[in-house]
């Protein structure tokens, strides 16, 4: 059996490295424009050229997508945009669009590209078009089955690769095609624009009675009739191995670098214990879960891959998430026993926090102080984004992320 790739999300040229660094194969990005996540921070050239470096120093791939939905007012910056990514030489571009498609084969003859799945790329006839066209890989609809997955592998060309979603957000819509962000605000989620109403709670209004908003209820479940659960495959990954799918794909280009790290190396672990030893990893399944359940995530669903999800399987009735821990910071140079940190939670002398490392062990340490930005001892770090220096009873390295697990 093939090992398949673990592509990692980064909206930044700082969580690029804390995927890296946490066991990720590739990483797929976004540039300031022509991708899907508008609102994330995102790459700006010179950011890119430095994350390209970083990760192929470590052996790590770097994709970057382009895949809106395109008009006619796009498509001179897009060429011009691809004549900048030919010479930044990324391994792959990402598309959906033909059209994008075309200027990218155009403009960038020597890069790979893919076919996201907003192509609705649904059997094997589709990829082995996208395949006689030059495209080296098709990111499967995530509305197909294992089952399905299996039968396009068996009618494509072997060196044709297969790209699916193992975990993250799900969208109710067809393959991410949605209209409701853009007729509710004007901002499209096809242009990366997405504001999410299908996590939205609605009432109903009847036409002769305006102003009385009555509750909708489909079920007991309550109101939120679009709020899709979250994928979660670590548990059934042999079956997906099965499935001949080359790269396995964590959603969540706008999560955080704590998200990132525990996601990617509970799939990194998951992955090296089963082609260690199926024994083991069937051994540790519900440790990996453990970890996942350790950051912020919704209930769990295994989307399309087993059956049409009936009724309930795959809607959340609610639109809050659970968080499993609280993201302290990422660990930065040291000045003697104390190490700079920019704050993202509050936390306190005195309490443990927990330092996660890229082997998979969690080091609790004791806070046994913190200096403000202005090198004065204080008893906590209130605010976000502070820059504070912090002294651990135990000593992180640089790049370690440092949680606090909630009870």
């Amino acid at each position: 059996m093939k090992k398949p790739e673990l592509l990692a999300p980064a909206k930044s040229l700082k969580i690029l490295k804390v995927a890296v660094r946490y066991g990720a194969d590739a990483v797929f990005i976004g540039g300031e424009a022509y991708g899907l996540r508008a609102k994330a921070d995102n790459f700006s050239k010179e950011d890119m050229i430095e994350g390209i470096k970083y990760a192929h120093k470590y052996g790590v791939k770097v994709y970057i997508t382009a895949n809106i939905i395109a008009h006619n007012y796009d498509l001179e910056g897009a060429a011009e945009y691809f004549r900048e990514l030919a010479e930044i030489k990324p391994d792959a571009i990402l598309v959906a669009d033909p059209g994008m498609f075309m200027l990218a084969k155009e403009n960038c003859p020597d890069i790979d590209l893919h076919i996201s799945t907003q192509a609705n790329n649904t059997n094997y006839q589709t990829a082995n078009f996208w395949y006689s066209q030059g495209a080296t890989r098709v990111v499967t609809a995530r509305e197909l089955s294992l089952k399905e997955i299996k039968e396009m592998r068996e009618n494509i060309p072997e060196d044709k690769e297969i790209e699916s979603f193992v975990h993250g957000a799900m969208c109710i819509s067809y393959s991410g095609r949605c209209l409701l962000s853009a007729c509710f605000t004007g901002r499209s989620a096809n242009r990366g624009e997405c504001t999410h109403p299908c996590r939205w709670k609605y009432s109903i209004v009847e036409e002769n009675r305006p102003g009385e908003y009555m509750p909708v209820f489909e079920n007991e479940r309550g109101t939120f009739i679009m709020n899709s659960k979250d994928l979660c495959m670590i548990k059934h990954l042999p079956d997906m191995i099965d499935a001949g799918i080359d790269s396995l794909k964590i959603e969540g280009r706008m999560k955080t670098a704590l998200y990132v790290a525990t996601v990617i190396r509970a799939y990194r672990n998951a992955i090296d214990d089963y082609f260690e030893s199926p024994e083991k990893y069937e051994a540790n399944k519900e440790h990996y879960m453990d970890e996942i359940k350790s950051t912020t995530y919704r209930p769990f669903t295994t989307g399309f891959f087993y059956r049409k999800p009936n009724e309930g399987d795959q809607i959340y009735d609610n639109n809050t998430y659970v968080n499993g821990a609280t993201y302290v910071g990422l660990t930065r140079d040291f000045e003697g026993d104390y190490f700079h940190l920019t704050q993202k939670n509050k936390f306190s002398v005195g309490e443990t926090i927990e330092i996660m490392k890229p082997s998979g062990e969690n080091i609790a340490a004791k806070v046994l102080g913190i200096k403000n930005e202005y090198g004065e001892d204080v008893e906590s770090a209130p605010h976000a984004k502070e820059e504070i220096m912090v002294k651990l009873s135990e000593k992180p390295e640089i790049g370690d992320i440092l949680r606090r697990v909630e009870e």
